[in-house]
């Protein structure tokens, strides 16, 4: 019989690969491909401290962010150990949303990594393979250069959980075209690698058999300490892997979906998205997506995208930090997440059960602070007066 008991890999693997003149590349590969390499909390505290630490490490002139295995980059947030917390939470009895320590603290580091990695000092490429969802955008949004590949299916599909696009989505999707922001919320629709970058979500589509040749090339770079002028050599070295693109799907219905989605109200909006007619197949999946998703989602979403448009990125993610504790509290979240990963019935009982009832006023209270202003844990995150890029 063999005892021997197998070690247990790093959630994260962090490298520094040797490059020109002295300098290093550091490498940091979320190592949980069997999870799709969801974010955990784990993984996010140590990826933060690491990021910290090569900022200020002069040495290091770059960062690579990618995921381990074929599948994904990341396909989202630790869903299982929010929903333990979530039941605990309400075993509780308690009306305090605070009251859930672990919700409290995965958002709330979550929430500042993302936010460090939009604000970095230093060039950051993110390699965007596979799948990129939810917790997956919020890594790879802020990232100065990200990285699509054939490969890459990138969405926000919080509506089927119970959530909403947080990770700064709400500012994100505002800055899509064509009003195909409040469209890609009610619907979770997938964007391939043309459409992520026709979002805004990613900057340069490159095969995935080429990753290794990027990297290697990283390293001959001629980099100095200028952090600008080293952005722009790794634009200029990025320039040289990409391929063509065809417009995808979000492109091709543009006109259609910035038609449904001048409307000035969210139930127009969604009846207009059922009613389409289209023979486009990934119309027809976006439609059937709302049909069965959260009405609270929906209209979360929706208000969140109405209220970020004025609110600087650090702003968005407090906003964004209340909502997500109260839907960890008294929203759909644990529900959705019972359907689809718990008991796997995919049959939800969403509360309310229709949007016509998940108005704004319903919405409101989500959106209400436990604490004052300068108690907010994300107090701190960038400044109050910071505009809106």
């Amino acid at each position: 019989m063999n005892d021997t008991v197998a070690p247990i890999e790093a959630p994260v693997l962090f490298e520094e690969r040797a490059a020109g003149r002295g300098r290093r590349v550091g490498v940091a590969t979320l190592n949980a491909a069997k999870t799709l390499n969801g974010l955990s909390l784990d993984m996010a505290r140590l990826l933060d401290a690491r990021l910290a630490q090569w900022a200020h490490d002069e040495s290091i002139v770059l960062v690579v962010l990618q995921g381990a295995g074929e599948k994904a980059f990341c396909a989202g947030g630790d869903l299982h150990g929010l929903y333990r917390s979530m039941l605990a939470f309400r075993d509780s009895g308690s009306g305090d949303i605070r009251g859930n320590a672990y919700a409290a603290d995965f958002f709330a580091t979550e929430y500042r990594l993302d936010y460090r990695i939009h604000t970095y000092s230093k060039p950051l490429l993110c390699w965007g393979h596979g799948i990129v969802m939810g917790g997956g955008i919020g890594l790879m949004s802020g990232a100065s250069h990200r990285v699509v590949s054939e490969r890459s299916k990138l969405a926000f599909p919080e509506i089927t959980v119970g959530l909403y696009p947080d990770v700064g989505g709400s500012w994100l999707l505002n800055r899509v075209p064509d009003r195909g922001g409040v469209f890609l919320a009610l619907t979770g629709a997938l964007l391939n690698a043309g459409d992520a970058i026709h979002a805004g979500l990613a900057d340069c589509y490159i095969e995935e058999a080429k990753r290794a040749a990027v990297i290697d090339a990283l390293l001959t770079q001629d980099w100095n300490g200028d952090a600008t002028q080293n952005r722009q050599r790794l634009t200029a070295l990025l320039r040289d892997f990409e391929s063509p693109l065809a417009p995808g799907p979000l492109q091709r219905n543009a006109p259609t979906i910035a038609a449904i989605c001048a409307h000035d109200d969210l139930q127009t909006i969604a009846a207009a998205i059922a009613e389409l007619a289209s023979d486009d197949a990934w119309l027809q999946q976006a439609k059937t997506t709302l049909a069965a998703g959260s009405p609270g989602s929906a209209r979360l979403g929706y208000e969140l995208q109405r209220r970020a448009a004025t609110l600087s990125l650090a702003d968005t993610f407090r906003l964004e930090y209340i909502a997500s504790l109260h839907c960890a509290a008294h929203g759909d979240f644990a529900e959705g997440i019972r359907a689809l990963l718990i008991d796997k019935d995919r049959s939800p009982r969403w509360n309310p059960a229709m949007l016509a009832a998940a108005t704004s006023a319903w919405a409101a209270p989500f959106f209400t602070a436990p604490w004052p202003d300068p108690a907010h844990p994300l107090a701190d995150l960038g400044a109050p007066t910071e505009t809106s890029a």
